[in-house]
């Protein structure tokens, strides 16, 4: 239990809550709350799911240890490169796979889509525009998007990419979690 109460006392923390706060957005009292976080006592289920949605974080992700994550650099040509399975776009993946954050290179060439049709993943996605002019098919409307702009959008309802400018656009997708 000492691994979800110093999970639990790192998301509180993280989002500014105090134990009274949290106890009152979840429904228990803060002395529990303490008591878990101290690891002195066991939640139940139904509190842990309670928790994990204040958090915003499924059940398991209660069970995993408090780990930073390794700095790394990336480097251009030493990234390993992806083609979307569903489209034309290929995609460098700027960020190491970390199972959190996911950022990918893409450029699309005029007429080039990400995949024939648009598709759904449970993620938060921003795409930022570096250059040209990008059409994002979001749940059946297109938005477009120029250099220097971005969107961000619930994943979770199907979406592609396209390039239906005459020149090339090169944009940069951030997922939350990987899809």
């Amino acid at each position: 239990m000492a691994t979800i109460g110093s999970r639990l006392r790192t998301l509180r923390r993280a989002k500014g809550l105090s134990l009274r706060a949290l106890a009152a957005a979840v429904g228990v009292s803060p002395t529990l709350l303490s008591q878990v976080e101290r690891g002195v006592t066991e939640p139940s289920l139904s509190t842990l799911r309670r928790l994990a949605d204040v958090h915003a974080v499924s059940v398991a992700d209660l069970f995993s240890p408090d780990e930073k994550l390794p700095t790394e650099v990336s480097r251009p040509g030493e990234r390993p490169v992806l083609r979307s399975p569903r489209g034309t776009v290929l995609y460098e993946r700027v960020t190491p796979s970390n199972g959190t954050l996911e950022v990918l290179r893409a450029v699309l060439e005029p007429g080039d889509v990400s995949s024939d049709e648009p598709w759904s993943h449970s993620s938060v996605e921003c795409a930022y525009v570096v250059t040209g002019t990008l059409t994002a098919d979001i749940d059946g409307s297109a938005r477009t998007v120029r250099a220097g702009e971005a969107i961000t959008f619930d994943a979770g309802v199907p979406h592609r990419y396209l390039n239906e400018a005459r020149e090339t656009v090169e944009f940069v997708i951030a997922t939350s979690p990987p899809a």
